[in-house]
């Protein structure tokens, strides 16, 4: 079975992220808040470092309930920044925390960042991963207008990064069996 070629085959966890999650489109709220705050968490550091605390996010976060996050005072966010299960990075803890209130001033997250590719996944078809890109049109549209609204660790490239991982786009590569299938799926739509 052909993956992309970004997928370490020794590693089980990331091998199931790649076949499972990373360019499903999703339209879950609170999933998407979580990978807006993951892919911000993981500036400057390895995909695989967030994978392996993703379970430690999970619980220092409330399951990124948005609501339950958005009441984190200025105590829990000294209980995250001692907390070895997550990056402990100030700004990113409290970049979190800041934009689950923004997030709470949205109508629907889904609707909001499913607008920015007019509600279907963009298909890239690239042969190899060095032709896919950092960034985009969209995601720079998108990182322009969530720091607009006051959100944080919203760059292009986490932007864009959130896009593949949320299925926004579709950045398998053509060869990739989980290509087809996402081309599938929203052909079908």
């Amino acid at each position: 079975m052909k993956r992309c070629e970004w997928v370490p085959e020794a590693d089980p966890a990331y091998v199931a992220y790649h076949d499972e999650e990373w360019g499903v489109p999703s339209h879950d709220d609170r999933h998407l808040f979580e990978m807006l705050t993951l892919e911000g968490a993981q500036a400057g550091l390895s995909w695989s470092t967030i994978l392996r605390k993703r379970e430690g996010y999970r619980k220092a976060f409330a399951n990124f309930e948005v609501e339950q996050v958005a009441r984190f005072t200025e105590g829990d966010v000294e209980r995250l920044l001692a907390d070895p299960g997550i990056v402990r990075n100030r700004l990113k803890v409290e970049s979190a925390v800041s934009n689950a209130r923004r997030t709470l001033e949205l109508e629907s997250l889904s609707d909001y960042l499913w607008s920015f590719v007019e509600g279907e996944p963009i298909v890239g078809r690239w042969k190899t991963v060095g032709e896919i890109p950092a960034e985009s049109e969209a995601s720079r549209a998108m990182s322009k207008d969530l720091k607009k609204k006051g959100f944080r660790f919203v760059g292009p490239t986490v932007c864009y990064a959130f896009m593949q991982a949320t299925g926004l786009v579709n950045d398998h590569v053509v060869d990739c069996f989980r290509f087809a299938e996402h081309a599938r799926a929203s052909l079908e739509r």
